[in-house]
C-alpha cells in the first residue's frame, strides 16, 4: 500500500506505522472527542496504519466529581511506561489532559520521545463554570502540558490564534470531519412531535449553555438528544421540551434529518462536530457568532448566527436543506484522518 498524504501538509505516513493514541475520553462516553477517535481507528487501515488506543478501560477508575460519566484512571508512571514500551509505537499522540495524558506526557519527556497533543475543549472555562478556579491558573497548567509537544493540534484557525495569545506554541490546525456515509443518509420522518422541531444534540451539561436554548420563545417543540449531569434539572424546569436521551447510529442520523433547525447554544466549544452532522442530514444551524460556529458556518449560507439566538433560530427555518447537505459533503472523515496522520508522520521516530 502506498503511503497517503494530505494535500495541505504533504507529509506521508508510512504504511505499517503504529500510532499510539492516549486518551482519558473513551467509550462509553458519547461526545465529539470520542467519536473523532473512534473514526480515526476506523479510517487507519485505509492508510496502512495501526492505531493502538490507551484508554481508561484498561485500568481501575473512579467517576469524576460533578461529572460521573467521565472516569479517572487509577494507575502510575511505571505501569504506563511498561505499557507504552510493550506497544512500541512509531508515534505517540496524547489526546487529552487527564490522568493518562499527564502520565504519557511524563513518559515522553523523560524518554525524550517526541509526541503530539490535541486541544479539544475549553477546559479552563469548563472548570471555572463548576469550581472557583481562575481560568488564568488552568491556562498556565495546560500551556505547560501542551508546549512540551512537538505539535499541538487544534480544530480551527480562530482557536489557534486564541491559544497563541495565551502563550501556547507549535500550534497546528487539524481539519475535522464526520461520517458522511451515516449522517448524509439520515431519513426525514414523522416523530409525532409538533413542529417546527428545534433540535439540540450533545452533552447535557452547564458549559453547553442549553438553558439559553430552552428559554427561547419559539414555535413548535424543542428536542434535546443526549445525557449529562444537567439533564434531570433541565427536565424538571422545562417540561414542554422533549428529552430523548442518548441516540446513536441511524437513529441519530434520522433525528438530525427530521428536525427543522439544529440549535447550537454553546459559547465555549472549540468546534462542534454536531453542527456538521446536522448539516449533512440537511438541517440548517442556528448559533451565536462565536469561535466554533464562526469556523463551521461563516460563508456557508447554511446557518444563521446572531447574538439573539431566537432570531437566529427563526431565520434558519428559511435555509434550503439541499444547500446544507452540499456544504457538509466537503467535510469527510477520510480527509480529516489524512490530515491527522500527516501531522503525526512529521514526528514519527523509529521504534525502540
Amino acid at each position: 500500500m502506498q503511503p497517503l498524504m494530505h494535500p495541505l501538509e504533504g507529509t506521508p505516513i508510512a504504511s505499517g506505522s503504529r500510532v499510539l493514541i492516549v486518551s482519558d475520553a473513551w467509550k462509553p462516553q458519547v461526545n465529539g472527542v470520542v467519536r473523532t477517535l473512534e473514526w480515526l481507528v476506523a479510517e487507519a487501515p485505509a492508510f496502512g496504519v495501526e492505531v493502538v488506543m490507551l484508554t481508561p478501560d484498561r485500568f481501575r477508575s473512579i467517576p469524576m466529581p460533578t461529572y460521573p460519566e467521565i472516569r479517572l484512571s487509577l494507575t502510575g508512571l511505571s505501569t504506563i511506561a511498561a505499557m507504552i514500551d510493550d506497544i512500541n509505537p512509531d508515534a505517540i499522540h496524547i489526546a487529552t489532559e487527564g490522568p493518562l495524558g499527564f502520565l504519557a506526557r511524563r513518559y515522553c519527556v523523560v524518554r525524550k520521545r517526541p509526541f503530539t497533543t490535541c486541544y479539544h475543549t475549553r477546559f479552563p472555562e469548563y472548570v471555572a463554570a463548576r469550581f472557583p478556579v481562575p481560568t488564568s491558573f488552568t491556562y498556565a497548567l495546560l500551556r505547560r502540558f501542551h508546549n512540551a509537544a512537538t505539535a499541538t493540534l487544534v480544530a480551527t484557525s480562530g482557536l489557534r490564534d486564541e491559544l497563541a495569545s495565551h502563550g501556547f506554541t507549535k500550534l497546528k490546525t487539524w481539519r475535522r470531519g464526520i461520517d458522511l456515509n451515516l449522517f448524509g443518509k439520515g431519513q426525514r420522518r414523522d416523530l409525532g412531535i409538533r413542529g417546527p422541531i428545534f433540535l439540540y444534540v450533545g452533552r447535557v451539561a452547564i458549559e453547553k449553555n442549553i438553558e439559553a436554548f430552552l428559554t427561547l420563545d419559539l414555535p413548535g417543540t424543542k428536542v434535546i438528544v443526549g445525557d449529562g449531569p444537567a439533564r434531570e434539572n433541565l427536565t424538571q424546569r422545562f417540561p414542554k421540551a422533549r428529552f430523548l436521551g442518548l441516540k446513536s447510529g441511524q437513529d441519530l442520523a434520522d433525528l438530525y434529518a427530521s428536525a427543522d433547525v439544529f440549535v447550537f447554544p454553546s459559547r465555549t466549544d472549540t468546534f462542534g462536530l454536531v453542527m456538521l452532522e446536522a448539516l449533512a442530514a440537511g438541517t440548517p444551524v442556528a448559533a451565536y457568532p462565536v469561535t466554533g460556529p464562526l469556523e463551521v458556518l461563516a460563508g456557508s449560507r447554511c446557518g444563521a448566527m446572531n447574538e439573539d439566538l431566537r432570531t437566529a433560530a427563526l431565520s434558519a427555518l428559511e435555509i434550503p436543506r439541499e444547500a446544507c447537505k452540499a456544504f457538509a459533503r466537503g467535510h469527510s472523515m477520510r480527509d480529516s484522518a489524512a490530515h491527522f496522520f500527516s501531522h503525526v508522520a512529521a514526528v514519527r521516530m523509529p521504534r525502540l
